[in-house]
């Protein structure tokens, strides 16, 4: 994925590729050029490193509050367990949402993380029963933004910084084009 914040100086630091598939949507991360350990806590998730998803499965680009079809998952590489080396995967609420997704269970979403001697490689998967309307044929494009969170490196998003409310306005993210091979 493009990360166009770069444009306005943001920092490049991680590699994120995402892909899908009729069962739903899976990435994997690369985060390098780290010299401590990933901050990560599944009690404090806002606060943590990690990689943030966003997802829209009906693309309403004009409204300002997210609707039940708008998705917010959150993947730390580690911060689980109780040693803290777990990595963790949830389906966090989207402020002042008008309405929620349907809740899903502890163990839904699919994650791997492998930490490496200057960052961590991630990976995960958010099955397609894990997304409220979720309907690659009828909705073929979907509202998308992500961004990766690091206390050390920074904040590298698709587009806007966190110095704009796109982790609760869906008409700041963009667009994805969910193309058949």
């Amino acid at each position: 994925m493009p990360s166009f914040g770069a444009l306005s100086g943001g920092p490049i630091f991680a590699d994120l590729r995402v892909a899908w598939a009729p069962e739903g949507i899976g990435f994997t991360v690369k985060v390098a050029g780290k010299r401590a350990m990933p901050w990560c806590r599944d009690t404090r998730l806002d606060e943590s490193d990690g990689v943030h998803l966003w997802i829209d499965t009906r693309n309403s680009p004009n409204i300002h509050r997210a609707t039940q079809h708008c998705h917010r998952f959150l993947w730390l590489p580690a911060g689980g367990g109780p040693q803290r080396e777990r990595p963790v995967a949830r389906l966090v609420p989207i402020n002042r949402a008008r309405g929620n997704p349907k809740p899903i269970g502890d163990k839904t979403l699919q994650i791997h993380a492998a930490p490496k001697h200057d960052g961590y490689e991630l990976s995960g998967l958010i099955p397609a029963s894990a997304m409220t309307g979720f309907d690659p044929i009828d909705q073929p494009r979907m509202g998308f933004f992500y961004a990766v969170a690091d206390r050390e490196l920074g904040y590298q998003s698709l587009t806007l910084s966190d110095a704009f409310p796109v982790a609760e306005d869906p008409s700041l993210w963009g667009e994805a084009a969910l193309i058949s091979p």
